[in-house]
């Protein structure tokens, strides 16, 4: 049982290599070939969790490679371990039935689909990561991993946006690792501890390099959680195939960037130490500019996945902010808004995607009339959108209340100064969804009826994954009691 863990991480990335060089010939034989592999990792990756749940997570520690009595690649699931990796499972599976048939207008499907189970197996063993060199590991090879579906068209614009992510992800772990250095030399362990794992005789006198340090690390992990001014690459890198957009924006690259800042604060420098220095208000400044930055840019951007490429920058610094709070209550609302966010962002880039396929249209003052052509998709984004912008009972607001309250709980002043950051980037997100629903279900002006006429929503394969999406992100919403109540258990450090 020591050894189950090493399956939902190897099992996807063996069967993507083989993928990469066997290449079937048939494409029935590829997707049915894709779809059991996702969906025997995502059943392996539940069914870890649920053993973990029950008998704890010391039932199931996994050691991948040893290098020394100090130092491996291990693995083990605790209570963030069980949200982020079951996100990722549940997820995963639903986009792959929608990018089966996305990806038949885009080509070289076999390398897409390679990359994209090897991107599997390494997200998941983020997740389920048991210290921080197993999650710089996993940190750095999901960069590696990621890159071919960044750049997958090979034109000049996919290059481009490939260098630049290889770039600021690069730059941004090198720093990471700085602040894990300092948590070997000042800690007691490299394990995930929940507290932190900084030794009060060791840091004695060196409080200050230690908080530097940590601001470091804070941006380094958040490179890949697009904090300001570190979010370019995130935009450029809207090029890539909607499916590959879509879970970079969901539950994959921007997520583990916040999963890492989670064991960063909570499980290595620890919130006591960091909680009212002036480290913690450098953190939490940069997470509420890049609120209201992301969403006004999202704002005056006319370009349809790029505006929600930017709303993924001001969103997830939502969840950044409530870390920063560095208690209890902001773990909760982060965990909350994550959870809720990845749902809806899922949902809304799948739109997209199917808009842009549909209708060979990418620019919001083209989707004027195309809500009555494609029913089913704009209807998905109306829901999403109204639960972005967090219209009760729907999921944005379960969110957004908690990490409010929490910053009310805080009584620090410039967590009041982040509520306003959200009250206003609420507005902006406001306007930057409607202004697309109200144009595609109640257009102005003269219409070409003609080319609305020859739209229609996608085929099956595209619209039941978007309506799945858009009826868990709701079941989810309205079942927000059980699920906020295991979130604080696992924010209180019970999991």
């Amino acid at each position: 049982m020591h050894q189950y863990l090493s399956l939902p991480i190897l099992f996807p990335v063996v069967m993507g290599l083989g993928l990469l060089v066997v290449r079937p010939a048939r494409k029935l034989a590829r997707s049915r070939y894709v779809m059991v592999s996702v969906v025997l990792t995502s059943l392996f990756a539940l069914l870890g969790i649920q053993m973990a749940y029950r008998y704890g997570g010391d039932a199931l520690v996994c050691v991948l490679v040893r290098f020394s009595a100090s130092f491996s690649i291990s693995l083990r699931i605790d209570g963030p371990s069980m949200v982020y990796g079951a996100l990722a499972a549940v997820l995963w599976p639903v986009v792959t039935v929608y990018s089966l048939e996305y990806m038949e207008h885009e080509g070289h499907e076999d390398r897409f689909f390679g990359f994209w189970l090897i991107s599997f197996g390494v997200v998941l063993g983020i997740a389920f990561a048991e210290d921080f060199l197993s999650l710089y590991f996993f940190y750095e090879l999901l960069t590696l991993s990621t890159l071919p579906l960044v750049m997958h068209s090979m034109d000049e614009k996919a290059r481009y946006a490939g260098r630049k992510y290889v770039l600021y992800s690069l730059s941004g772990a090198a720093f990471a690792f700085i602040g894990i250095v300092f948590l070997l030399n000042f800690g007691t362990t490299l394990d995930f501890t929940y507290g932190g794992v900084l030794d009060p005789a060791r840091i004695a006198g060196n409080e200050t390099t230690l908080l530097w340090v940590f601001v470091c690390a804070f941006f380094g992990f958040g490179v890949k959680a697009a904090v300001f001014p570190f979010h370019g690459w995130l935009p450029d890198a809207s090029v890539a195939p909607t499916p590959v957009s879509a879970l970079l924006h969901a539950a994959a690259v921007v997520k583990a960037g916040a999963f890492a800042v989670i064991r960063l604060i909570y499980y290595g420098f620890g919130p006591d130490f960091l909680r009212g220095t002036f480290a913690q208000t450098i953190v939490m400044a940069a997470a509420a500019v890049t609120i209201v930055y992301g969403s006004a840019r999202a704002l005056r951007t006319p370009h349809l996945k790029r505006r929600l490429a930017f709303s993924t920058v001001s969103n997830l610094s939502y969840i950044l902010f409530a870390l920063t709070l560095m208690s209890p209550a902001g773990l909760t609302g982060a965990l909350t808004h994550m959870v809720y966010h990845a749902v809806i962002k899922i949902t809304l880039f799948c739109c997209a995607g199917s808009i842009i396929v549909g209708s060979g249209r990418e620019y919001v003052y083209e989707l004027e009339g195309l809500g009555q052509r494609m029913p089913a998709v704009f209807g998905c984004f109306t829901v999403s959108a109204l639960a972005l912008i967090g219209l009760p009972p729907l999921g944005g607001f379960a969110g957004k209340w908690m990490i409010a309250s929490a910053a009310v709980e805080s009584l620090n002043p410039l967590a009041y100064a982040g509520i306003g950051a959200l009250i206003l980037s609420t507005l902006l997100t406001t306007l930057y969804l409607m202004t697309i629903v109200v144009r595609a279900w109640f257009p102005v002006g003269e219409l070409d009826t003609a080319a609305l006429a020859r739209l229609r929503d996608p085929g099956p394969r595209m619209t039941v994954p978007l309506a799945a999406l858009t009826v868990l992100g709701t079941a989810l919403a309205l079942a927000s009691g059980p699920l906020i109540r295991f979130l604080w258990a696992v924010a209180h450090g019970s999991l």
